[in-house]
Parts: structure tokens; C-alpha cells; sequence
């Protein structure tokens, strides 16, 4: 029998996802129907950009951030959604209310270049409009990678540079995560600890990654990561609350040497790593992450109750 290695993506079964409702080009249809064409530029090219959000009492965490990145993305690229930042709102929570989602669900929405007419790689010939996906799950992270952790291996796919494909970008063309993933999984860890190009400590091949050293809070330049909201926000919690925060070049050396270690993301907020490479990480507590933990729940807390007012 094959056990299943945990991620920093592992929910909680729910049966309700079966008969989820996507929002599919302005259209809600049942999962098992949510269809795009082998022609769209997302599905041949990877050409296209993505945003996860969580839904907390009716409001989305931090929505203006996740606008400012995905928005950020697309005109990098070139690529008109076709919609305002109230527009997506609007699709969002229609389909969370179609849903019967209030809280404890997450959304990734999807957008691409659209259909192509050929099936080649100039963006010209995505003729028809841009596609827009959203999925929206229940879905509340799994209290055992949350409280026992996950394990990492450093592996030889690395963040690239900002002139090969920016690791800004949340974009649909992932493959360099994803092989990232497969050697972490061949090395016996559950995901993989990425470096950046001249070798230094990055960030997983799905999340942003925190040390802390002697109570200080030490993550990655920012340089070669994605642009993490939830990282962010738990940078500014550290300087809000003296808690000593770091944005620096760091080695392996001083991650296997770490008092604890941490990821953080939309999905899971803030998700313990309890060994890298095959080494134990402190001594198996959390407390200046647990600490983060709870500022960043009071954090969405006043969010959320600012917006609902």
C-alpha cells in the first residue's frame, strides 16, 4: 500500500467539493462540466497567471494585495483580463455564494491568454478573449501538517533569474517547480527547498520560507521569490512587534542549524517544517512561529471586521 506524503497543500476531506460549482468565462457549471478547449494558451503554453485567495466570514483576506500582484502580472506580460478588480470581486463571491461559502474556502482563480486559432506559441494567435477560471474549494488545511510539520530536501532546481522567468510571477508555467517537487519526492521529503542562483537559501517549490535563529526571524531576499502576500504580512507583523526580522542571503549551513523552521502561504498561513535534508529542526516546538501564528489570525480578524463593519 502507498501512503501519501503530505504538503503545505493538504486539506481536510470534505465531501461538499464534489458538486462544487466553477465559475468558467462567466458562466457557473457543475466541476465534472467545467471544460476549457486543448487550444487555450494556459492548457498548450502555461501561458497565463494565477491567484490563490482564502474567504474568511464573507470577506477576502487581503484582496487588494492579491489584485496588486495578479494585475502587477498580467500587464507584465501583456495580458488584458478583460475585468476590473470589482469585477473579479463580484465573480469571486457569486461563485462562493452559489457555493453556500462563507468562510473556510479558497479560490484559484485562473487567467489566460485564451484560445489560440493555431496550435503554436505566438500570442497573436490567441484570437479570442482571455479565459477566466475560478475555482473556489472548502477547504481548511490538515491539522497535522499543521501542528507535526513538513520535511524538505534542498534540490538541484533552483529559482531562476528575473531574465529567464521572473520567480515574481505566479504564473500557470510551473514546470520548474514541479520538477523541484518530483526531486524532493525521489530524495524521500514531502517538498523541496529551492536555492537562487548563486546558491543561497530560497524559498519551497510552493511557499515562501522562514528561519529563526536565536529568536531572530530570518527569510530570503525577496530577490528570486514569489511575492508573497502572507509573507509579507508576516514581515510586517515581526517589525510591528519586535520581533527581529531579517531579509537576508542565508545557506543551507544555517538552515540545518536553525532554531525552527517555517513556510507560509495563502493555503496554509504559516506550516512548520520539522526536518531538512534528513535533519531535525530544533527540537520539534514552534514557539516564535506559533507567537506569528496568532498575530497573523488577529491580523485577518481586524481585517475582516474592518471590512464588514
Amino acid at each position: 500500500m502507498i501512503t501519501e506524503a503530505p504538503s503545505t497543500h493538504d486539506a481536510q476531506d470534505d465531501a461538499r467539493n464534489n458538486n462544487i460549482l466553477i465559475w468558467v468565462n462567466g458562466t457557473l457549471v457543475h466541476r465534472d462540466d467545467a471544460k476549457i478547449s486543448v487550444y487555450d494558451s494556459g492548457f498548450m503554453l502555461g501561458d497565463g497567471m494565477w491567484e490563490g485567495m482564502r474567504l474568511y466570514d464573507g470577506i477576502w483576506a487581503f484582496f487588494d494585495e492579491h489584485m496588486d500582484r495578479l494585475f502587477t502580472s498580467l500587464k507584465s506580460v501583456s495580458l488584458d483580463p478583460g475585468l476590473t478588480r470589482d469585477a473579479i470581486k463580484t465573480l469571486l463571491n457569486e461563485t462562493a455564494a452559489a457555493n453556500g461559502m462563507t468562510t473556510d474556502a479558497h479560490c484559484r482563480l485562473m487567467i489566460t491568454r485564451g484560445r489560440k486559432a493555431k496550435p503554436f506559441q505566438h500570442p497573436k494567435l490567441s484570437r479570442y478573449g482571455p479565459t477566466v477560471v475560478a475555482i473556489i474549494e472548502h477547504s481548511k488545511p490538515s491539522e497535522t501538517v499543521q501542528t507535526q510539520g513538513i520535511r524538505l530536501a534542498s534540490v538541484p532546481q533552483v529559482r531562476g533569474l528575473p531574465t529567464s522567468q521572473d520567480p515574481k510571477f505566479n504564473s500557470h508555467s510551473k514546470l520548474n517547480c514541479v520538477i523541484a517537487c518530483l526531486q524532493a519526492e525521489q530524495a524521500g521529503a514531502d517538498e523541496a527547498l529551492m536555492l537562487d542562483p548563486h546558491g543561497f537559501v530560497n524559498t519551497t517549490n510552493a511557499c515562501n520560507f522562514f528561519i529563526v535563529r536565536k529568536g531572530e526571524v530570518w527569510t530570503s531576499t525577496g530577490d528570486y521569490c514569489m511575492n508573497g502576500v502572507t509573507r509579507q504580512k508576516v514581515v510586517d507583523l515581526c517589525r510591528a512587534n519586535d520581533i527581529p526580522l531579517l531579509e537576508k542571503n542565508f545557506s543551507l549551513y544555517e538552515a540545518y542549524g536553525a532554531d525552527e523552521a517555517f513556510l507560509t502561504g495563502t493555503f496554509g498561513a504559516q506550516t512548520p517544517v520539522a526536518e531538512i535534508d534528513g535533519k531535525s529542526i530544533g527540537d520539534g516546538t514552534y514557539p516564535v512561529m506559533m507567537r506569528i501564528r496568532e498575530l497573523y489570525k488577529s491580523l485577518v480578524r481586524e481585517h475582516v471586521k474592518s471590512l464588514i463593519g
